[in-house]
């Protein structure tokens, strides 16, 4: 049992009597008699009050003067902030005052229009054992049940951030970046986990608590793939590289070629291409999932719906685009743009943009010149130069995904205002049609197109206008960009995060650029 108290009438003043808890349980708080007594007004002794409590003795301590009249039985509710539950804390009568009785609480609950979830084994077991200064569950509500998004499960690496391994000399293996995800014929690529359903909750006022609404989702399914027929699994068509492209998984083959150069002409392939040699200046080599190219790429032109691994690297007005992963031994003089991330030993007067992260490392591991830009960060040993190269890093935005949500603009504006020009048609069409007017063949068949263009134009709408909220949802998600500098930033290095800029007026050691206070500052690695 609980710690209590009792107060008693004695001739020589107001008393209280203080029973210690038993079996373990709680002692009395001293501010629980405290808001009890100047809740009835009642005046007493702080200092006396506080010893007896503290005691917990059960003789009587006069704790004012002042006679009360006699207290009966008393009980406070408390309500939770959510009104999920109740709960009453009664207090013994004034001794040899009045009972309450179990009738008076549940009329009291009813007056107060707690309705559900009413304790009443709780309460009957009050009143045959009567335990004080105790909180005592009197309604419960029922909690609401939240449902589950729907998603889709993918049984592959979809990891937009793989990256090189350092080997002990501090050179990079290209060899083994495992960013293939080769699969079989059957080989099951995707599942859909359907939305689950949340489940209504009741308060204690037996008020109805809605769940969550749930998100469903399909699985977005391109080339060389199977949906199955209850929509719920993707298998692979046939052997080759997956990918996730967009949200859309494809399955590509692997065209493997000595060289790209007049022998070849330009490559345009749907799957994936391997070139053991070389890609000669002014070729281009366009691929729908990986561009792996083991010589040098001089002045010319990648573009890989996935990752482009140059096992060389790229210079002399090279223009490299991976909706992937980037990862080559070096950039000089190039223009790269990744979706993923972008890794080099150095980069050297290049303009290089990567929606995640940049990472120059190896021995040397310098960005000297150019402009470097990454969504969320950018690692390497030294930034600039001795000689004070030109050199401006920008981490905190992805610029892609800005250019992305223009385009989505565009198209729905595009899109709603062809719905204009042809709703008066159709509108038109109806209003004849219904007053009995007759139509040629044709006068039907010119208006049908013009319905379905109207269904497929609204569809586009709402595709859009889901791809833009995601998107500006991840847009404003809060990031902690920085810029990690391993070695030394030299003088002429401009450091941008978001709106944000530092420019490094002299050789910053071991450092990282960050965001603090409003500013850019430095801090320690």
């Amino acid at each position: 049992m609980h710690g209590y108290f009792q107060l008693v009438i004695t001739d020589n003043g107001t008393g209280i009597r203080v029973f210690p808890p038993t079996n373990g349980d709680e002692a009395l708080d001293v501010n629980v008699v405290r808001d009890y007594l100047e809740d009835r007004k009642i005046q007493y002794d702080v200092v006396v009050l506080n010893e007896a409590v503290t005691k917990a003795e059960d003789d009587v301590v006069i704790i004012s003067e002042a006679k009360i009249l006699p207290e009966r039985e008393g009980v406070k509710f408390d309500v939770s902030k959510d009104h999920m539950t109740v709960t009453a804390y009664f207090f013994p009568p004034t001794e040899g005052a009045e009972l309450l009785t179990e009738k008076e609480i549940m009329d009291t609950l009813a007056y107060r229009k707690y309705s559900y979830g009413i304790q009443t084994d709780n309460i009957h077991t009050f009143f045959e054992h009567r335990e004080y200064c105790k909180e005592i569950l009197i309604c419960q509500g029922k909690p609401v049940k939240q449902g589950q998004n729907a998603k889709v499960e993918y049984h592959f690496n979809t990891n937009l951030r793989a990256k090189p391994t350092l080997k002990e000399d501090g050179s990079v293996d290209y060899f083994n970046l495992n960013l293939i995800n080769n699969v079989n014929e059957g080989d099951l690529l995707a599942t859909l986990h359907k939305e689950v359903l949340g489940e209504p909750g009741i308060n204690i006022y037996g008020e109805n608590i809605k769940p969550a609404a749930v998100k469903t989702t399909f699985i977005k399914y391109g080339k060389n793939t199977v949906l199955s027929e209850d929509k719920m699994t993707l298998k692979a068509e046939k052997s080759g590289h997956v990918t996730l492209k967009e949200g859309k998984v494809t399955v590509s083959d692997v065209l493997t070629l000595e060289n790209v150069d007049v022998a070849t002409g330009n490559i345009d392939y749907e799957g994936s291409v391997v070139v053991k040699g070389v890609v000669a200046s002014n070729f281009s080599v366009k691929a729908g999932g990986n561009i792996v190219v083991k010589g040098i790429v001089e002045g010319a032109t990648l573009e890989a719906g996935s990752d482009i691994i140059l096992e060389c690297g790229a210079k002399a007005g090279g223009n490299i685009i991976a909706g992937g992963n980037v990862v080559t031994k070096f950039i000089e003089n190039a223009t790269i743009t990744a979706k993923g991330s972008i890794t080099s030993e150095c980069i050297l007067h290049s303009n290089v943009s990567s929606g995640t992260e940049v990472n120059v490392t190896g021995k040397r591991g310098f960005i000297a010149g150019g402009k470097v830009i990454a969504a969320d960060k950018v690692q390497a040993k030294i930034l600039g130069s001795e000689m004070g190269a030109n050199t401006i890093i920008d981490v905190g935005s992805d610029p892609q995904l800005k250019v992305r949500l223009k385009e989505l603009q565009k198209n729905m504006a595009l899109s709603q205002k062809n719905i204009e020009s042809i709703k008066p048609t159709i509108d038109g069409f109806s209003k004849m049609l219904k007053a009995g007017a007759k139509f040629s063949p044709e006068q039907v068949a010119s208006v049908k197109k013009l319905i379905d263009m109207n269904k497929t134009l609204t569809e586009s709408i709402e595709n859009d206008a889901e791809e833009y909220t995601q998107l500006m949802e991840k847009l404003q998600e809060a990031k902690e960009a920085e810029v990690i500098v391993e070695g030394t930033a030299y003088p002429g290095t401009t450091v941008n995060i978001g709106e944000l800029s530092m420019i490094v007026k002299k050789p910053v050691q071991y450092s990282r650029f960050v965001v603090k206070e409003g500013d850019v500052r430095l801090a320690p690695i």
